[in-house]
């Protein structure tokens, strides 16, 4: 699977979505004057970037400790072998964990990082039994996060294409 191709984005949609991302409740009125357009051309280039999938959706981010989730483990797969049907098996399995705020697919000598998040270390061993249970590794490797120095939604949309 490659990259995929950026869409086109003129200055006036990379504005709107330096916006949104910093803020997405933000009324069109206001977003409209910060952007320079009027609130229905704003509206329409909102509608269209969601429409293109460049929007995904619109969230609100939690506090993950405020609701009672104060463990996060970056947990490093090795897997045990490289075939379609073990893939399907492991993001069947992934999918079903509420826990596994990401997945990331890599090169090098980890085939996949998780990102979990979980109230303790009792949650983590059950979803530990559990993974190992459920589909063959060859490794599996975590480390606890001890502080989050920074963390955000917001890309760094450049101002050209390229």
């Amino acid at each position: 699977m490659g990259a995929r191709k950026p869409n086109k984005l003129d200055a006036i949609d990379r504005k709107i979505l330096r916006e949104l991302m910093e803020r997405v409740d933000i009324p069109l009125a206001e977003l409209s004057k910060k952007v320079g357009l009027s609130q229905t051309p704003c509206w329409q280039r909102v509608q269209k970037l969601e429409q293109s999938g460049i929007i995904k959706k619109r969230v609100a981010i939690v506090d993950p400790p405020s609701v009672g989730l104060g463990l996060t483990i970056i947990v490093a797969i090795e897997a045990n072998e490289h075939t379609a049907n073990w893939l399907a098996k492991f993001t069947h399995y992934i999918n079903r964990c509420p826990e596994v705020a990401e997945v990331l697919r890599m090169a090098g000598d980890v085939d996949y990082i998780l990102k979990l998040i979980v109230p303790d270390m009792s949650h983590y061993d059950k979803f530990y039994k559990s993974l190992i249970d459920n589909v063959p590794l060859k490794n599996v490797s975590s480390r606890f996060v001890m502080e989050t120095i920074k963390s955000t939604t917001t890309l760094a949309i450049p101002d050209f294409e390229g």
